[in-house]
């Protein structure tokens, strides 16, 4: 399978960011579970891309572990918004440039703020979507949120609620 060089690879690239591609046979949207048993990466360590908007109007880039769900206030607190929700699927390429399921956090046709979960910092590497659907990239989280402006913070549910 020819490696297809997605914005997020070229972003990288141009950035001189190492990073590892993972290939995937995937013909449409899946989940994020079941991307990484094909992949054979623990879910600890892949990390879904999350679109909101605030109550401002802005975007907000949120990326958390897969088998985990973001916390709406703890997102807006840290986003300095009253509250923040999820866009529609349907608005996803007109924000981000990507398709659902290829959403990545990386080379977005606009740099939103972009908050990775403080839970990413426990690793020298975590996979995100590699701008497609069939690709993720295994990157060291805080060379990447160097690179993209992002922070980190507790943002997810705690484990017993979700």
């Amino acid at each position: 399978m020819k490696e297809i060089k997605t914005n997020a690879m070229r972003f990288l690239d141009k950035n001189k960011i190492i990073y590892e591609v993972v290939q995937y046979e995937c013909d449409e949207f899946t989940d994020g579970l079941s991307v990484a048993d094909r992949c054979g990466i623990p879910y600890d360590r892949s990390f879904k891309t999350l679109v909101t908007e605030g109550k401002s109007g802005n975007y907000y880039v949120f990326v958390i572990p897969i088998a985990r769900e973001l916390d709406l206030k703890k997102a807006a607190k840290t986003a300095g918004e009253k509250s923040v929700e999820m866009i529609h699927v349907k608005d996803i390429n007109k924000v981000t440039g990507y398709i659902r399921g290829g959403c990545s956090p990386i080379g977005m046709k606009k740099q939103y703020k972009t908050v990775f979960d403080g839970s990413a910092l426990n690793y020298d590497w975590v996979a995100v979507s590699g701008g497609r659907i069939g690709s993720s990239l295994k990157v060291n989280p805080q060379v990447l949120a160097k690179v993209i402006g992002a922070s980190f913070a507790d943002i997810c549910h705690e484990r017993d609620e979700a």
